[in-house]
């Protein structure tokens, strides 16, 4: 089991829905291939299902009606405890992280007795509170999407969750099925990491015209857990223009990774300069030159630096650079005119171990003593 305190951290989400269609053998379909390319890029991933107790979701009157597009699929796509329970194993057996949306209070509990590790809460739900008190009663990891809640709507349930002590992860979503790209609202990716400090805020989205334009910059701002829809093409069934296919999901997952990598380390602290920058810096640095030849008990002094000495590239190895002050210093050694002014022939400076093996590695050339 993965860490609570992690459990969100660079997850991607991959929402089956109800693209199984109540047929098993094609769930494990779709769940063999992202299993694959979740393998194949080293990456968390969890599949998610949808939860409905359909019996009870659809009221008895509406049973049945085919004009009602949500009923009809609903219904079409229905699966019991069993089938459920099926998926769900071959998820865990495939090295996935199973997950279910919940739509309903019974499917609620079906998450616990399966024990899933996280629960969804779809944006269609922000303001369903018998099913959000039924989620946090379960005191496990939660998801919930932005979509169309507002303001209040969302304080209210992230205050609720952050009462419980209970780990929530916040996705900005349009729910707009598909979304073209002047829809996507990124931004509220900084607008959600401003207002809820210490979670983890993701993107959950439905573009259909890239896979990498927007994890670029949701990761870029701080996304650090993704969802999409996904299906596979087969058995001549439709595949929903809001739903990605493998080789749109394998684009998907390589602009994470150039992404991460770009980013580079932690974004709370300066960075650690490479060796290899440290080199190339150097290598632009002017080191000290003598003008004339200057006799040891050499005072230096701002004033007439000018006067005796000058400088120029290249900085050799162990020799003294504009990075340095000397004001007070004595010369120890004579230096003679126009060679470098090394670290040993200035008194003080020569005698701090650690200064003097920093100066003595940077720079052009060999070190001559």
């Amino acid at each position: 089991m993965i860490s609570k305190g992690h459990i969100f951290e660079n997850l991607f989400v991959l929402e089956v829905a109800n693209n199984h269609w109540g047929n098993l053998d094609r769930g494990k379909k779709i769940i063999q291939t992202y299993a694959h390319l979740a393998r194949a890029n080293d990456l968390k991933v969890a599949i998610k299902l949808q939860f409905r107790d359909v019996d009870s979701f659809v009221h008895k009157d509406f049973k049945g009606r085919k004009d009602i597009r949500y009923i009809a699929k609903t219904e079409a796509t229905k699966l019991g405890e069993v089938g459920y329970k099926e998926l769900i194993d071959y998820i865990t057996k495939v090295g996935c992280i199973p997950m279910a949306t919940a739509f309903d209070e019974k499917s609620v509990l079906l998450c616990t007795k399966f024990d899933l590790p996280i629960i969804k809460i779809a944006s269609s739900d922000v303001n369903d509170w018998p099913l959000i008190e039924c989620v946090a009663a379960q005191k496990k990891p939660v998801i919930i999407s932005s979509g169309g809640a507002s303001e209040k709507s969302l304080d209210d349930v992230v205050i609720y969750f952050e009462n419980r002590n209970i780990d929530l992860a916040i996705n900005h979503c349009v729910s707009l099925y598909p979304s073209e790209n002047h829809e996507l609202e990124l931004n509220q990716i900084d607008y959600l990491k401003n207002r809820y400090p210490g979670h983890v805020i993701g993107l959950s989205s439905h573009e259909y015209k890239s896979w990498n334009a927007s994890m670029f910059i949701s990761y870029a701002k701080g996304a650090r857990t993704w969802e999409r829809h996904v299906d596979i093409e087969d058995e001549g069934i439709e595949v929903s223009n809001y739903c990605s296919l493998p080789a749109q999901v394998n684009e998907w997952f390589e602009a994470f990774k150039l992404a991460k990598e770009m980013g580079g380390n932690s974004s709370d602290a300066k960075r650690n300069i490479s060796r290899k920058e440290v080199q190339y810096l150097d290598a632009l640095v002017r080191g000290i030159y003598a003008k004339r030849d200057i006799e040891k008990g050499y005072i230096f002094d701002s004033a007439n630096f000018n006067l005796d000495f000058y400088l120029a590239v290249p900085l050799q190895k162990g020799q003294l650079s504009t990075r340095e002050i000397l004001n007070g210093e004595v010369l120890s050694l004579d230096v003679q005119k126009d060679k470098p002014l090394k670290i040993e022939d200035v008194q003080n400076l020569s005698q701090n171990v650690e200064i003097k093996r920093f100066i003595e590695n940077r720079g052009f050339g060999e070190l001559n003593n």
